[in-house]
């Protein structure tokens, strides 16, 4: 008979895990600092790979938003309909083996994408497969974290998960930009014409080596093995109930259905660079994949930055109303941003876009978290999830959809899409009006939610009135 497998886990100590009460203070488990690490570069190579797939797909269709769309689509419709899937399979299986499996193959696919005829279909194949192994990562990561702490740690735990999966964008914008530089530079060397060393390639290949490295890591970790659960079933249509009953929910409580709209219809637009940031670079600024790595490094930064102005500031100022502003800025600076046509410029208002969405993001979770009472919070947060999701598809299908079209509507209506300005000329790309039209779309969010949490103050104080 085997060994029972659950017999090499040791539990933390819990005086360890106590005696500080920051979530740094996790780190004081080894076990659990390695489970943070291997998040860290398995996320950082998670975005850098996304980077380049995207840009990839702008490439080689010569801009068409509708191949942007196809990839993106690829990459996130599975997390819309198969993100409940994934917990119930990997309750079925060795988490600990689930998370490496899942490494290798995220690093298998994308090491053989330079060294294939990249076609849409196969970016979109292998966005997709990438989606579906990054599914059943993260739920076994999750359910792997009650067993390296204890129960009074889960909080701190799920806060540096939200850092791990988000605040590795900037790392991994810098290292595609530098990677993307650096691939362009060994590409003019005659020996290395034989690699292929194209823009991209350089840099999904050190993707490739994040997920190996995470793996090994994952493969070191006490995680127990749990018998095989019966009796559970897949449930497919787990989202569109969700929807249903966020929906009523959200119609009943206007502080939430503000908070909540703010933060979807603002994602709608403010997402809008992800996709549209390849075209834009080359449209819009003249530049190439290097100069797309300089937005999204600046929109990445500008993201880590807000959070910490919040996080030093948050004690003198009012969430509810930082969360409105700051909403509207992302919409408001996204418009300047794409108005420039210079990278610099361009780049300094993209941070400040990601500056207002990060601190939009942190603040409409806390009050949320703080205005929401315990009984409700875990249905608020169950739609809010789903909402994301939803309003995400929409930004990463849509926006290029809707750059091709301004793109025809220039063509054929306007006798040129240049205007002369001084001595220069302005373009009109249709990658810049599809932004001015996000920034709009992500402003109008940020007035509806205003209007709404203010309705929901009126109707406290008539409520305290009438008692």
């Amino acid at each position: 008979m085997a060994p029972d497998q659950s017999a090499r886990f040791i539990p933390p100590v819990a005086d360890e895990e106590n005696s500080l009460t920051a979530p740094w203070g996790m780190f004081a488990s080894r076990a659990y600092f390695r489970l943070f690490l291997a998040q860290v570069i398995s996320s950082t190579g998670d975005w850098v790979g996304f980077i380049a797939i995207v840009a990839i797909a702008a490439r080689i269709s010569d801009n068409s938003g509708a191949a942007v769309s196809l990839v993106m689509a690829a990459r996130v419709v599975p997390g819309f309909f198969l993100g409940t899937v994934g917990g119930v399979i990997i309750d079925r299986l060795d988490r600990r083996k689930v998370m490496v499996v899942c490494d290798i193959g995220r690093a298998t696919l994308l090491a053989i994408l330079p060294f294939t005829d990249k076609s849409l279909f196969g970016l979109a194949m292998i966005s997709l497969g990438l989606e579906i192994l990054t599914l059943l990562w993260g739920p076994a990561k999750d359910a792997s974290v009650p067993h390296l702490v204890t129960r009074e740690r889960y909080a701190a735990a799920n806060t540096l998960s939200l850092v791990a999966s988000f605040g590795t964008f900037p790392l991994a914008s810098v290292a595609f930009s530098l990677l993307a530089a650096l691939a362009g530079w060994l590409g003019g060397f005659h020996a290395l014409g034989d690699l292929k060393l194209d823009r991209e390639v350089l840099a999904l290949l050190a993707d490739a080596v994040t997920f190996l490295v995470s793996a090994v890591i994952v493969f070191t970790l006490p995680i127990p093995h749990e018998r095989e659960r019966k009796g559970q079933r897949v449930d497919f249509t787990q989202t569109l109930r969700e929807i249903r009953e966020g929906l009523a929910f959200i119609g009943a409580h206007p502080l939430v259905r503000g908070v909540m709209i703010g933060m979807g219809v603002g994602l709608i637009g403010g997402a809008a660079m992800i996709p549209l940031g390849p075209v834009f670079a080359r449209q819009g600024l003249g530049g190439d994949s290097a100069s797309f790595g300089a937005l999204a490094t600046a929109l990445g930064l500008g993201a880590s930055a807000g959070v910490v102005l919040f996080l030093a500031f948050q004690s003198r100022v009012n969430r509810e109303t930082v969360f409105e502003f700051a909403v509207m800025g992302t919409g408001l600076f996204l418009v300047i941003g794409a108005s420039f046509s210079s990278l610099g410029p361009a780049a300094l208002f993209i941070g400040l876009t990601g500056a207002c969405a990060g601190t939009s993001y942190v603040t409409g979770f806390t009050v949320l978290q703080e205005q929401v009472r315990d009984e409700l919070r875990g249905r608020t947060f169950a739609t809010l999830y789903t909402l994301i999701r939803f309003c995400l598809l929409i930004s990463l299908v849509t926006a290029p959809l809707w750059a091709d079209f301004w793109e025809w509507f220039v063509n054929l209506f306007m006798d040129s899409r240049f205007i002369s300005l001084g001595s220069g000329r302005y373009e009109f790309a249709g990658a810049r009006l599809a932004l001015w039209a996000g920034g709009v779309i992500t402003l109008a969010g940020g007035l509806f939610a205003r209007h709404s949490v203010r309705q929901a103050h009126r109707d406290e104080d008539a409520k305290g009135a009438a008692a």
